[in-house]
């Protein structure tokens, strides 16, 4: 089967194809790509003359896998397949439908002999768990839905058109959302009832069997409300003051712990503030944002493009995809959107803007904050405009260009 080639994942993991001694963790919300990373992986060690039976894919999901449960029984079946000699590769989907997976996976890794992959639920990869017992001996690859260079980019692979309007392009991207399986379906509104899904199913499967939630229909509740207020400054008690405010009995610990809930669900993700004046992380608000913008689109039937936290969003997970750290700046009494630290730890601060072009108030808006930091990293202004400007060594870059290229910071 031809698959679209995820590059921007790929060259992450290529390193590590033969790591014997590493556990390849992927990660990722539901639904956003990870297996079909793994069956990206394995036709390239085909490719390269890897022999079929030395590549194990495991899909517990799988009916005749529906009673592989319990260690024992996953030991077993990896067993059953007996390549013999040489470097052995095991792909397991699903990983969480196994108790105590960790230490069968980790006698397979002492053995010298295994390179191993694995993807599952999101909330139990990231719990405590395979932290604790596989400390030091994985790595994890997050993986994010389609971005917008992807997202031109399978459409043309499954060839469905594109607008030659890259502004009109971006709008559907926003409404459509990045979710690989939406570009096989006929209208938003499938798309949309898709996502809904997805929802539903991350509730089902990634939360509910893993802790307890008393009250689901408060819960939906704050998830509804996160989901709707994505990219705005929050902190606990204005969260907690909100819903109390709308009739909801709910305690502080309780939206505590339902936001981690999400969080580790990886529905929303955390961005904190960090004060450049005192190199300090700031307490209290702090900024979410989704792993895809339909999840806000698919709960409301707003069919109108909010470009200010839209374009935020997108930029954010963007910047994640390419393994940047993220927070947002104070500078004296300006908010800079983001500050981004890449792993060889250079910098770059970010201001993002549907235009610039309305006025001058509007330019000196997002340049001003930019231009109070002293230091010699990049600095930007993003739009949606074409014609652009600079201004005191800030770049200005239009915003689809910058991603549909695959730009670094």
């Amino acid at each position: 089967m031809k698959l679209f080639p995820r590059e921007n994942y790929l060259k992450k993991i290529r390193s590590f194809y033969d790591a014997d001694d590493l556990i390849k963790v992927i990660t990722g919300v539901r639904r956003c790509g990870k297996s079909c990373l793994m069956a990206l992986i394995v036709q390239e060690l085909q490719a390269r003359g890897v022999p079929e039976d030395h590549i194990i894919y495991l899909d517990l999901d799988e009916r005749k896998h529906r009673k592989v449960k319990s260690a024992d029984a996953l030991e077993e079946l990896i067993e059953s397949y007996d390549p013999g000699n040489g470097l052995r590769y095991l792909f397991i989907d699903e990983i969480q439908n196994v108790d105590q997976f960790e230490e069968v996976l980790n006698g397979f890794r002492t053995e010298g002999s295994w390179s191993i992959f694995i993807t599952g639920s999101n909330s139990y990869l990231l719990s405590g768990e395979l932290v604790t017992k596989l400390t030091g001996r994985y790595l994890e690859f997050e993986v994010f839905p389609l971005s917008f260079e992807e997202y031109e980019n399978m459409k043309l692979f499954l060839e469905l058109p594109v607008s030659a309007n890259p502004l009109e392009e971006l709008s559907h991207f926003i409404l459509e959302g990045g979710f690989p399986r939406t570009l096989t379906l006929p209208d938003l509104q499938a798309r949309r009832r898709y996502v809904s899904g997805i929802i539903e199913e991350i509730f089902e499967k990634d939360i509910r069997r893993r802790v307890k939630i008393r009250e689901k229909d408060t819960f939906e509740k704050l998830r509804s409300y996160m989901i709707n207020n994505f990219g705005g400054l929050m902190s606990l008690n204005s969260i907690y003051r909100a819903l109390k405010g709308s009739g909801l009995h709910i305690s502080k610990n309780t939206v505590a712990r339902y936001i981690r809930i999400l969080l580790d669900a990886k529905v929303l993700y955390e961005c904190p503030r960090f004060d450049m004046k005192s190199k300090r992380s700031l307490q209290g608000e702090k900024k979410y944002y989704l792993a895809d913008l339909s999840f806000y689109y698919a709960v409301n039937t707003d069919n109108r493009v909010q470009f200010g936290p839209d374009l935020e969003n997108l930029i954010y997970v963007y910047a994640c995809s390419h393994d940047y750290s993220i927070s947002v700046g104070r500078i004296g009494n300006f908010e800079c959107d983001f500050i981004l630290r890449n792993p060889e730890m250079d910098y770059a601060y970010v201001q993002i803007a549907y235009t610039i072009a309305a006025s001058r108030e509007t330019e000196d808006r997002e340049y001003r904050p930019l231009e109070m930091i002293r230091d010699n990293y990049p600095r930007y202004v993003m739009t949606t405009d074409y014609i652009l400007q600079k201004r005191n060594g800030i770049s200005h870059v239009n915003i689809m260009e910058f991603m549909k290229k695959g730009m670094e910071f």
